[in-house]
């Protein structure tokens, strides 16, 4: 099993002061060698100042400060590039609000250091599950995932999944200038980039469990953006899924 080197675990925040205190402790707890950079998207509630008195107690943490609410997407690019400019040799996608734990975090680096580019925290395969959602969220889900798994042609059951890590030199290979999706469409474009340039993506069951404090982000807007995405991304990719994928 090869070593891993530096792991950054991103965490975007936005009106998650009431949350990110436990999620970071948690975080450092599970995995005590990596670091922890919170992207805090100018939250009015507080969450920028709470994340600076966890940098200054903790030299393994680290904040950067947005100027507003710009989207999911947008960010954990610009955690990675924080994080490859940095010179970490993984990068880690993770909630704030509990819903990813972060005891699970080694299952995804172990998948990584036997040779995975791309590990993704997964719902819907064996072992995994969801605890505590509402039903007609998880229904959404699942049908989210098969649409994506049709259109696509994607082998993963769990491509809208938000808790994952990948290599450095995946994020580096599938390019991030290119990248304009948001909210949970941003994850299914990364995995459909690792995928065709032929790279290696693992799903590892995790338990994910609904929030208990604050508000979820999902909204109209961002299934909207999905479905058009996906969609569009299904028509103009089928070409690239017959002739197979690229090759490293």
């Amino acid at each position: 099993m090869e070593t891993l080197g530096r792991v950054l675990v991103v965490v975007p925040t936005y009106n998650e002061r009431d949350n990110l205190r436990a999620i970071v402790e948690r975080v450092r707890a599970a995995v005590p060698d990596a670091h922890v950079l919170i992207a805090d998207d100018n939250s009015p509630d507080g969450t920028g100042e709470v994340a600076d008195g966890l940098a200054g107690d903790d030299d393994q943490v680290h904040v950067l400060h947005r100027p507003g609410k710009q989207g999911l997407g947008a960010a954990y690019i610009a955690g990675f590039r924080w994080g490859l400019d940095e010179g970490f040799d993984v990068l880690v996608e993770m909630d704030a609000d509990g819903s990813h734990q972060p005891e699970e975090l080694p299952k995804l680096l172990r998948a990584l250091a036997e040779g995975a580019d791309l590990a993704i925290g997964s719902r819907y395969v064996p072992g995994g599950r969801v605890v505590n959602w509402p039903q007609r969220r998880e229904l959404l889900s699942k049908g989210a995932n098969i649409y994506t798994r049709v259109m696509l042609g994607l082998p993963v059951r769990d491509a809208t999944a938000g808790f994952r890590a990948y290599r450095a030199a995946t994020l580096e290979k599938v390019g991030l200038a290119g990248v304009e999706s948001q909210g949970y469409c941003f994850q299914v474009d990364l995995t459909l980039r690792t995928s065709r340039h032929g790279l290696r993506v693992v799903e590892v069951p995790i338990t994910f469990v609904e929030r208990t404090v604050g508000k979820s982000k999902m909204s109209g807007k961002v299934m909207s953006e999905a479905l058009w995405r996906i969609g569009l991304w299904g028509v103009t990719g089928l070409p690239g899924r017959i002739k197979g994928p690229r090759r490293p």
